[in-house]
C-alpha cells in the first residue's frame, strides 16, 4: 500500500515513484549474461520472468493511472461532444485491434460519426484531407516512384544495405544508416526512400517484411530525437520556448545527451529481442509461392558494370526462386556455376525461376534479353511491360518454333521466357516448339492486353505487376532530384511540402517516371487513414477532451518535480499516439510551463521531455507518419505496434525522466 500523504491520487503517485526507484532492478534481466547466447536465452526461464516483470509493471502502472484518470475526467467540465470524441476514438482503436475491418473503413466511419453528430463542422472534419503532412506523404510516393523506375532504389539496396547473413545483421545494417540520416534529414522522405528497397531486400534474403518495416520506422523516429532539426516537433517546441519564456532555447546538439542514449537503448532492444518483439505477418517468399517456372536467357552487355564481377558480387546468386543453370561463353558451355565464376561481356546466362524474379532480373543494369527481337519493336522499351499469356490449342503457332511462327511480327510482342510445367526447356528461346498450355512471358506495349484479351490464340492474358523496364540512364537525375529535395527542406529554403511537390514534378518532367506510374504508386488507403486520424485528433483537441485528459493526469504530480516530469512525459506520449506529435506538444506545452512555474523549477527539463515524448510515438500506427507508411508494406495488424511499442515507450519514459534532469537541472 502507498504511504500516507500522497495527495489526491495516492495509488497513481506511489506507482510512478515505485517505478522510478526500482526501474534499474530489471536491467540485468533484459540482456543475456556473459557467455549466454541468444538461443539459450530464448529457451531459459529468465525470458519468461523478465517479460512478466515488464508486464506486471505496465499493468500496475496502467491500473494506477486509470484510477486517477477516471476521477479526474469525471470531475472535468467536459460536454457530451468531448465524451463522444473519446468514445469514438477508443472505438476506432478497438475495431482496428479486434476486427478484420480495413483501417480506412474504421477511421472513415469514425469520422462520419463525428461529422453527423455535429461534434466537428464540415470544414474541420475534412481539413485532414488538405493537411500538408498528408499531401506530403502522397507526393513523396511519386518521388519514390521516380527512384524506383530508374533503378536508384536497387543501388541503395546494394551499396547501403548489402547482403547480410542473417536477420540480426540485417537489422544492424538497416538501423545504423537510417538513424544517422534521420538525425539531420526529414524522417518522411528517408522512410519513403527505404521502404521499396527494404521490401526488395526482404525478397532476396527471404525475411518477412514485418521483421524490418517497424525497425525502419522506429530508427527514423529515434534518429530524429537526437538533434534540434531531426524532427519538426523539436523545432516547434523550441519556437515556443523562445516566444513564451525567457529561456535562450536549444542549440543543434543540446538534445544529444538525452536522445542518443534513448536511440542506443531502442536499437539494442530491436537487435537483441527482435525474435520476440517483431511479428511475422507477411511471410517471406518461398519456393512454393508460384508453381510456374520459366526458362529465360539474358546476355551481359558490352561495357556492362557486371563484366569482371563474380556471379555473387553481381547480385545474381541471391535472387529468390531463380537459379543460374548455365553460361554460354562463345563455344564453351559452363554448367554447375560457381558463385565465384567471373562474368564476361557477351556471356549468355540461362536462368530457371519464378516470374517475380525474372522481372527483377530484367531490371538489372548491364543485362538484357538474349534475343535481339526486343530492339525491333516499334515502341521504346521504357513504355513496355511484361505480360503472361497461356497458349491455347487453337493458336496457329502450336507445333512450330517461335522463330518459324514469326511471333514478333504476328503479335507485336517478344517472347522472353517459356514455362512448361516446371520443365527445363533446352536450346534457345526461338527454337522452342510451342504446345497448348505453354506459358509465355512477353515484353510488349500495354495495348497488347486489350488487343489479345479476347483472342482465341491464348487461354489467358494478364499483366505482370511492376514490370516496367527501368530507365537506368536517368538514375543520376533521380538521385540529384532527391538530394535537392532533402537539401531544400533541411535548410528551410522552402517547406517540406513544396520541396516534395517540386521533386515530384521534376521526376515526371525529366522522364524518371511517367505520370501514370507515379499515380499508380500512391497508396490511397494510407492517405485516407492519415486524413481521418487527423480529424479524430482534432476532435479531441477542440472539444477539450485532450486538455481534460492532461489535467486529470497532472493530478498525480503533487509537489515532486520528478513525478511532475514523469507525468508530463506520460501525457505527451499518450496524446501523441492519438493526435499528431506537433498537436500533442502544443497541448501539453502551456500546462507544463504553468506546472514548472508553480513548482518554482526550471522549465527546460519539461520542454525536453515534451520533445522526446511527442516524437516517441511507437505504440500505434496512427501516432506517427512513418508508422503509417510501413503499416501496409509490413502487413501489420494494429496490435503489432502495441506489442513492440509499449516496451519502447516504457524504456524511453524511464530513460528520459532519469537522464534529463541531470543534463538540464531543475
Amino acid at each position: 500500500m502507498p504511504p500516507a500523504g500522497y495527495g489526491f491520487y495516492p495509488q497513481a503517485r506511489w506507482g510512478i515513484e515505485f517505478f522510478l526507484e526500482h526501474v534499474s532492478v530489471t536491467k540485468n534481466t533484459l540482456l543475456p549474461s556473459e557467455g549466454q547466447s541468444e538461443s539459450s536465452l530464448a529457451d531459459s526461464p529468465s525470458r519468461g520472468s523478465w517479460l512478466k516483470v515488464l508486464l506486471g509493471l505496465a499493468i500496475a502502472g496502467l491500473a494506477a493511472w486509470g484510477i486517477g484518470l477516471v476521477g479526474g475526467l469525471s470531475s472535468a467540465p467536459l460536454g457530451w461532444q468531448g465524451w463522444l470524441a473519446i468514445g469514438v476514438t477508443l472505438g476506432a482503436f478497438l475495431l482496428n485491434a479486434m476486427t478484420t475491418l480495413a483501417a480506412e473503413v474504421v477511421f472513415l466511419g469514425a469520422l462520419a460519426v463525428l461529422l453527423l453528430s455535429g461534434t466537428l463542422d464540415p470544414a474541420t472534419a475534412l481539413a485532414g484531407f488538405s493537411n500538408p503532412g498528408m499531401i506530403t506523404v502522397a507526393v513523396l510516393y511519386i518521388v519514390v516512384a521516380g527512384l524506383q523506375q530508374t533503378g536508384g532504389l536497387d543501388l541503395i539496396s546494394r551499396s547501403v544495405l548489402g547482403m547480410p547473413q542473417g536477420q540480426t545483421e540485417a537489422l544492424i545494417r538497416l538501423i545504423a544508416p537510417v538513424l544517422g540520416l534521420s538525425a539531420f534529414l526529414n524522417n518522411t522522405p528517408i522512410v519513403a526512400m527505404f521502404i521499396p528497397a527494404v521490401s526488395d531486400w526482404c525478397r532476396k534474403l527471404r525475411i518477412s517484411p514485418s521483421k524490418l518495416m517497424i525497425p525502419l520506422s522506429y530508427a527514423a523516429i529515434m534518429g530524429g530525437m537526437c538533434t534540434l532539426i531531426g524532427t519538426s516537433t523539436n523545432l516547434v517546441v523550441n519556437g515556443l520556448i523562445l516566444s513564451e519564456t525567457d529561456l535562450p532555447g536549444l542549440r543543434m546538439f543540446d538534445l544529444v545527451p538525452v536522445g542518443v542514449p534513448c536511440a542506443i537503448a531502442g536499437s539494442l532492444m530491436l537487435i537483441l529481442a527482435h525474435r520476440w518483439l517483431l511479428p511475422v505477418r507477411k511471410p517471406a517468399i518461398t519456393g512454393t509461392d508460384d508453381p510456374r517456372e520459366y526458362t529465360v536467357e539474358m546476355v551481359v552487355e558490352d561495357h556492362s558494370p557486371l563484366a569482371g564481377k563474380t556471379v555473387e558480387k553481381a547480385g545474381l546468386r541471391h535472387l529468390p526462386s531463380l537459379f543460374l543453370t548455365e553460361i554460354q561463353r562463345g563455344e564453351q558451355l559452363l554448367t554447375a556455376i560457381s558463385p565465384q565464376e567471373v562474368l564476361r561481356e557477351r556471356d549468355q546466362l540461362v536462368f530457371v525461376g519464378m516470374v517475380d524474379s525474372i522481372v527483377e532480373l530484367n531490371q538489372i543494369r548491364g543485362l538484357q534479353p538474349a534475343t535481339d527481337q526486343v530492339f525491333k519493336l516499334d515502341s521504346p522499351r521504357s513504355e513496355r511491360s511484361l505480360i503472361e499469356a497461356v497458349v491455347s490449342n487453337t493458336c496457329p503457332l502450336v507445333g512450330i518454333t517461335i522463330r518459324e511462327g514469326k511471333f514478333r511480327s504476328r503479335y507485336g510482342a517478344v517472347v522472353l521466357a517459356v514455362g512448361r510445367n516446371g520443365e527445363r526447356l533446352p536450346g534457345k528461346i526461338g527454337d522452342i516448339r510451342l504446345r497448348p498450355g505453354d506459358t509465355l512471358l512477353l515484353e510488349a506495349n500495354p495495348s497488347f492486353l486489350e488487343e489479345r484479351r479476347a483472342s482465341r490464340d491464348f487461354y489467358l492474358v494478364s499483366p505482370v505487376p511492376n514490370s516496367d523496364p527501368l530507365r537506368h540512364d536517368k538514375a543520376p537525375v533521380a538521385f540529384g532530384i532527391l538530394v535537392l529535395m532533402v537539401a531544400l527542406a533541411t535548410f528551410s529554403i522552402i517547406d517540406m511540402l513544396n520541396a516534395a511537390v517540386l521533386a515530384a514534378v521534376l521526376m515526371v518532367v525529366t522522364g524518371c517516371c511517367s505520370f501514370q506510374q507515379g499515380f499508380r504508386s500512391i497508396d490511397w488507403s494510407v492517405l485516407l487513414v492519415v486524413a481521418a486520424a487527423l480529424a479524430l485528433g482534432k476532435a479531441l483537441e477542440v472539444t477539450g477532451a485532450a486538455e481534460a485528459f492532461s489535467l486529470a493526469v497532472l493530478g498525480v504530480a503533487g509537489t515532486n518535480p520528478w513525478v511532475a516530469l514523469a507525468a508530463i512525459y506520460a501525457i505527451t506520449s499518450l496524446l501523441t499516439e492519438v493526435i499528431t506529435n506537433n498537436a500533442a506538444a502544443a497541448v501539453v506545452f502551456p500546462i507544463a510551463l504553468s506546472l514548472a512555474q508553480g513548482l518554482g523549477v526550471s522549465f527546460m527539463p519539461f520542454a525536453v521531455a515534451i520533445m522526446i515524448g511527442a516524437s516517441a510515438s511507437f505504440s500505434t500506427p496512427i501516432g506517427y507518419q512513418t508508422n503509417l507508411m510501413v503499416y501496409g508494406p509490413g502487413g501489420y495488424k494494429f496490435t503489432d505496434f502495441m506489442r513492440v511499442g509499449i516496451p519502447f515507450n516504457l524504456v524511453f519514459w524511464g530513460l528520459t525522466v532519469l537522464i534529463t534532469p541531470r543534463v538540464f537541472p531543475f
